[in-house]
């Protein structure tokens, strides 16, 4: 089973490596463990942790550098911006990349938005407002605020749907959430890595309200691996868990809004001299990795998914939104 992936890290161990002087760390590093598992496509976010980093200004020009340096060696993948640019790479066997953004704090600074064109204009086709900060977008879910979108952060919203990029909630707070489904008027938007609320009670999770305004936009939420937001109790985060999530997002919304977001972290650690962030070992058991992938669909065939419902969760579903927001052609 063929799977696309809508939510990765690995331009953030890129960014890291290049920066102590290594090259071509796509294919050296993730290549082989991605195709084992699957996956032939993904969404790869530029995410800058504002927890450890000092500069985020600086950081993200360095993610910037780093990655653009990476695709001018790529021989691995290709950069896409279009579904058609998407369909073309999978015809010929090319593992495809859509840049993302997983946290608009340096956007954020700059009420003129030119920040989010340099985003756009990098190749960002995707974009979260917040990571797990605060900023002058909005508030994040591990912020316990209950306010909603700046001002700016609805302009941000609009901007965005002007440019034809896809719209993420995840790892936003509630009330930014509705915000967002406020502004969406029932055009397509996600939640590229977030699980149920309903079976782990974990404020980055989603209410079963929230999943059904996903479905009532015709969006996709894609399940996440991270422990804790498989099951707040450790002993029972584990890859049948995460099933069981899958099957609640079925319940609720039904097959055709379910993807997979699966945030693997096995690389993550100290993810820049400044942090001291550690996510090396945070996947629920059994789904530590993209090699673990089949064993998941498999899981689900044994609870009597068939394959053309399995289709749709791998790839399908989140192949319909990029269809519908980033349209056949690039925008001129």
């Amino acid at each position: 089973m063929k799977c696309f992936d809508a939510h990765s890290d690995i331009w953030a161990d890129v960014t890291s490596k290049r920066m102590r002087g290594e090259t071509n760390v796509f294919h050296n590093h993730h290549f082989e463990n991605i195709r084992k598992g699957g996956v032939e496509g993904s969404v790869l976010v530029i995410w800058v942790d504002t927890y450890g980093t000092k500069d985020v200004d600086k950081r993200t020009r360095d993610f910037f550098r780093c990655v653009k340096d990476e695709i001018a060696e790529a021989g691995d993948f290709r950069i896409v911006k279009t579904y058609d640019e998407m369909q073309r790479a999978r015809e010929e066997g090319i593992f495809y990349v859509f840049i993302g953004v997983e946290g608009m704090a340096y956007a954020s600074a700059d009420p003129t938005l030119s920040r989010l064109d340099e985003y756009y204009d990098f190749g960002a086709r995707h974009g979260m407002l917040t990571w797990n900060e605060e900023n002058g977008f909005g508030h994040s879910a591990a912020s316990g605020s209950t306010e909603g979108l700046s001002s700016l952060g609805k302009q941000a919203v609009l901007h965005m749907i002007g440019k034809r990029m896809i719209v993420d909630t995840s790892h936003l707070n509630e009330a930014g959430f509705w915000d967002i489904a406020r502004i969406m008027d029932g055009r397509p938007f996600i939640a590229s890595h977030s699980n149920c609320r309903a079976l782990s009670d974990h404020p980055r999770n989603l209410t079963d309200d929230q999943l059904r305004a996903i479905r009532d936009a015709n969006g996709c939420v894609g399940l996440n691996t991270w422990w804790e937001f498989v099951d707040r109790d450790s002993a029972k985060a584990d890859i049948h868990r995460l099933a069981d999530h899958c099957e609640h997002m079925i319940d609720i919304m039904g097959i055709d809004h379910v993807g997979c977001g699966f945030d693997f972290c096995d690389y993550i650690e100290n993810e820049d001299d400044t942090s001291g962030s550690d996510f090396s070992e945070g996947a629920a058991r059994g789904i530590e990795d993209p090699s673990k992938i089949p064993a998941f669909f498999d899981i689900l065939r044994k609870r009597g998914m068939r394959e053309d419902e399995l289709a749709k969760i791998a790839y399908g579903n989140f192949h319909r939104i990029i269809k519908e927001v980033t349209g056949s052609t690039e925008k001129v």
